[in-house]
């Protein structure tokens, strides 16, 4: 059976991404028995083609910006058509990173079910919303899974784009749940198997930057606030900067993980400080690891892994 991890990003997370990647090997003692790929934004001309149209979101009509921080997130969605329908695959976010080994959730027994995740926290829990963040998927159960086809629909106000990526319009039959531990929501303990740093304000390697993303906008009288904000001042107008993630040992974890990744040479400093120009990455990177201790080795000293070459670049 073939078995693969995914990453999906777009421009703004690149570096997240190849951290990730990188993570998934690391930490894994059956490294050989997976591939690893990324799949990128600009890769794909259909999501492209709808910048500046209408789609619906939350019930409400919101505009596509190809340049948003999550304009990658349909592509959750992609790797069984990836995949030709066969074989398992784990996706995950640019901000998600293996602690534990990904084999045991690649080879973890799926009852029959086509698709593996775990819930929402907050608001959105409560009414059903599943992560789609991270999912373990049985490819050859997903074959109505087609992407270009459901990214049409949002803007043909068919269907809903958070009823998507919450997973609503799956059968409930198709889906189980898998330990929370396999996508720990901004939680770094002995027990985390993947560390999902999902709060975007607070993500490591953004501190200090200026904000950068488009929060919701509910159906409430913040929701109606921030549409003036908007309307008024611009997308990202207002929402002040990034901040220091709260737990300093998640910041110490991805930092780790970027030493590792510029020894190895699968990243550059030249890379790294192009991204700092872009206000992808934080200004004091450099000073940030530099002051870090370097990370424990991996259980078992796992295989090495190099990235492709066609994916080091920005």
């Amino acid at each position: 059976m073939d078995y693969r991890v995914f990453i999906h990003t777009n421009h703004k997370q690149w570096l997240g991404a190849v951290v990730s990647a990188y993570s998934m090997k690391r930490n894994s003692l059956h490294a050989d028995r997976f591939e690893v790929e990324i799949i990128h934004h600009e890769d794909y001309p259909f999501l492209h083609a709808k910048e500046g149209q209408w789609y619906l979101r939350d019930g409400q009509r919101r505009q596509w910006l190809n340049d948003d921080l999550q304009s990658f997130t349909p592509l959750r969605f992609m790797p069984p058509e990836l995949m030709h329908y066969q074989g398992r695959a784990v996706v995950v976010d640019p901000d998600v990173f293996a602690v534990g080994d990904v084999w045991e959730l690649l080879s973890k027994e799926m009852g029959g079910a086509g698709l593996m995740c775990r819930p929402r926290t907050g608001k959105k829990g409560k009414e059903g919303c599943l992560a789609s963040s991270v999912m373990l998927l049985d490819c050859a159960k997903l074959t109505h899974w087609k992407v270009e086809e459901t990214f049409q629909q949002l803007f043909d106000f068919q269907v809903d784009y958070m009823d998507w990526i919450c997973l609503k319009r799956e059968p409930r039959d198709l889906i189980e749940l898998f330990e929370n531990e396999w996508n720990d929501f901004d939680k770094l303990t002995p027990q985390t198997k993947m560390l999902h740093t999902t709060k975007r304000k607070t993500q490591p390697w953004k501190s200090g930057l200026p904000v950068d993303f488009r929060p919701a906008e509910k159906k409430n009288l913040w929701g109606l606030i921030l549409r003036a904000r908007r309307h008024l001042f611009g997308e990202y107008a207002l929402l002040g900067r990034y901040r220091t993630h709260p737990d300093p040992n998640q910041e110490r974890y991805f930092f780790g993980l970027v030493k590792e990744c510029l020894e190895k040479g699968l990243v550059s400093a030249e890379q790294v400080r192009a991204e700092m120009a872009k206000n992808h990455v934080r200004h004091d990177a450099f000073e940030v690891m530099e002051r870090i201790e370097p990370l424990a080795p991996p259980p078992g000293h796992p295989l090495g892994w190099e990235l492709p070459a066609q994916q080091k670049a920005a």
